[in-house]
């Protein structure tokens, strides 16, 4: 058994999507969160610049002790996942592979769609996971920039036209490509699940990927005998590297509880 928490962060908030899915699955672990929020979004930045900022993030979770990273941010997964993995030494999952995994397992017509940030479909990196499991496969990224804004100015319910509408332009080439399955390739795209469900269709199967990577570490702390051994109360914590107003009201909206402990401002450049 192991108590130390584990460390989870993201360029903004949406990665407490991913959070929410590791309260369900792990409910005694202790959590610490980072949200970069000053510099978010990543998916406009550069390779260097999202390594850079995600080597930052992780030396500051690891003055907790941490046990164990998420990179709740397929952004960041996508540019520096592989790299720091090899830099650092614990478990680090990110939402790449495990998504990527279950989307080749589940398609039966081998047509896959992902949409994420466009920093994330730049890469390719679903792609390139999704070909090597099944290559007879075939995928279609789309980069839909929009919807984040739409999510964090609490645009992302069923009747908003304007939400409708943008989700549609974005979803139309899939939908009519014919794909069977659709990984969502960025932890805010959680919330729009109903939306794109309902666009998308009932034969077509929507991968969260935020709960893959939660399922990913939930797997790889076990085989490893690194769970907590508590049943619940695990806790979080949250910091941000921008000010907190309205913090609360954020994140309780991607973790779909109330949020329970006061958030930390932090000057991220320090690490």
């Amino acid at each position: 058994m192991d108590k130390r928490p584990i460390g989870v962060f993201d360029s903004g908030l949406g990665g407490l999507t991913a959070v929410r899915q590791l309260m369900e699955q792990l409910p005694g672990e202790d959590i610490i969160f980072f949200g970069d929020t000053s510099r978010v979004p990543y998916g406009t930045r550069s390779q260097e610049t999202i390594l850079k900022y995600s080597r930052q993030d992780i030396n500051f979770l690891m003055q907790f002790d941490i046990k164990a990273i998420v990179i709740a941010c397929n952004t960041a997964d996508t540019a520096a996942g592989a790299i720091v993995q090899r830099e650092y030494d614990l478990p680090i999952c990110g939402a790449l592979r495990p998504a990527a995994s279950v989307a080749a397992r589940t398609t039966k017509n081998n047509r896959i769609g992902v949409i994420g940030t466009s920093a994330t479909i730049r890469a390719g990196g679903y792609e390139a996971i999704i070909r090597e499991l099944r290559p007879e496969a075939q995928v279609k990224s789309v980069a839909c920039p929009l919807l984040v804004p739409l999510v964090e100015n609490h645009r992302y319910q069923r009747g908003d036209r304007a939400v409708e509408i943008i989700t549609g332009e974005y979803l139309e080439p899939l939908r009519d490509w014919g794909c069977d399955t659709l990984v969502l390739g960025c932890t805010h795209y959680p919330l729009l699940w109903d939306v794109i469900s309902a666009y998308m269709g009932p034969d077509v199967t929507l991968i969260n990927s935020g709960r893959e990577a939660a399922r990913a570490l939930a797997g790889t702390l076990r085989e490893a005998d690194l769970l907590s051994g508590r049943d619940g109360g695990g806790v979080c914590r949250y910091y941000v590297s921008d000010a907190p107003e309205g913090f609360v009201e954020m994140a309780s909206l991607f973790l779909q509880r109330p949020v329970e402990h006061q958030v930390e401002q932090i000057d991220i450049e320090r690490y």
